[in-house]
């Protein structure tokens, strides 16, 4: 899952940004609202929620959650916001908003929202997803493959998962680091391949026949 932070206390979007990491989310902020709006319409596909300060340079969040919704742009928005009166609630959530969350709040507060908002997508999405004899559980992050528990770093199931959800697939390694990782990420490294050499070894898959590698393309998992 990927969140665009929309901040202009640049203190404050890194330190969300950090705790979204360490949840295992990617996350990238930027710091005023015409970029804000820029990168929301050029990357909304990238994008599974958007953290949205109601204050900004250039454009506030009123006018991008406005702008948005106008061009029919459904993603998730969370506003945070230093207003708290009923007018100022109601006003957000007729903008557009889905959620709201006033300042100064605490980040697990934060979290808690993400989480129920994040658990109300567009289509439902199970929490249990298998592929032949593989399980993962996006609840607890347990992974299971026939009767043997493995062990795997965020981003390791991040990755997986993405696959899982698409089996049969081709997934090109630019579409698993813009799912998987931050917007600064630089694409052409070989992080996806080492994470998918990694996420074979765990699995028992050293010759890919679970995960296929598609020849200059990327990769996918066969169902």
């Amino acid at each position: 899952m990927r969140i665009l932070i929309v901040e202009d206390e640049e203190q404050l979007a890194q330190s969300i940004k950090a705790f979204l990491e360490k949840q295992g989310y990617a996350a990238d902020y930027v710091l005023d609202g015409d970029i804000a709006e820029r990168r929301i319409r050029v990357s909304q596909k990238d994008y599974d929620l958007i953290i949205l300060d109601l204050m900004l340079p250039k454009k506030s969040g009123y006018e991008i959650c406005k702008s948005i919704r106008g061009a029919k742009i459904d993603i998730p928005i969370i506003v945070l916001t230093g207003k708290d009166s009923m007018e100022d609630k109601t006003l957000l959530l007729d903008s557009g908003a889905d959620d709201y969350l006033t300042k100064p709040f605490h980040l697990p507060e934060l979290l808690s929202r993400i989480r129920a908002l994040l658990r109300r997508p567009k289509e439902v999405l199970p929490t249990v997803i298998t592929v032949k004899d593989l399980t993962l559980n996006t609840t607890t992050h347990a992974a299971i493959r026939g009767s043997s528990n493995i062990i795997l770093t965020l981003k390791e199931f991040n990755v997986l998962e993405y696959l899982m959800r698409n089996p049969n697939m081709v997934l090109s390694r630019s579409q698993i680091t813009n799912h998987v990782w931050d917007f600064a990420f630089d694409s052409f490294s070989n992080v996806v391949d080492v994470h998918i050499m990694s996420i074979r070894k765990k699995i028992g898959d050293p010759k890919g026949k679970l995960i296929e590698t598609v020849r200059g393309i990327g990769y996918k998992i066969r169902a």
